[in-house]
């Protein structure tokens, strides 16, 4: 299982550990990652993803994972994620889109 989360595509990145006599060592600093479970209100599941904390952060703010997979870009989600937003999408009317459109012209 790879460590890189589904919904952010945030990945291991790499970097020193320096110590105290300033001695410079490769390491790796890994995503805070766990196992969550969400519920799909347009799907009317429970789905379970390997996700950062920061990911759960902006699941929450965003308003639920269906608003946050409309709104996410697909080249960042992986191939799960990628499905579970064409279902939604599916699933979702059309009236979704336009209440945007109309909030777009009150402004």
């Amino acid at each position: 299982m790879s460590r890189r989360c589904e919904l952010t595509a945030k990945g291991p990145l790499v970097g020193h550990k320096v110590s105290h006599s300033n001695i410079k060592t490769k390491r790796r600093f890994l995503p805070n990652l766990c196992n969550v479970t969400f519920i799909s209100d347009a799907l009317g599941r429970n789905v379970r993803l390997r996700v950062s904390t920061n990911a759960i952060k902006s699941v929450d703010h965003r308003g639920g994972l269906d608003a946050f997979l409309i709104k996410a870009k697909a080249d960042v989600l992986s191939p799960r994620a990628l499905e579970l937003k064409r279902a939604i999408e599916k699933k979702l009317p059309k009236v979704e889109f336009v209440k945007k459109a109309a909030k777009a012209s009150w402004v």
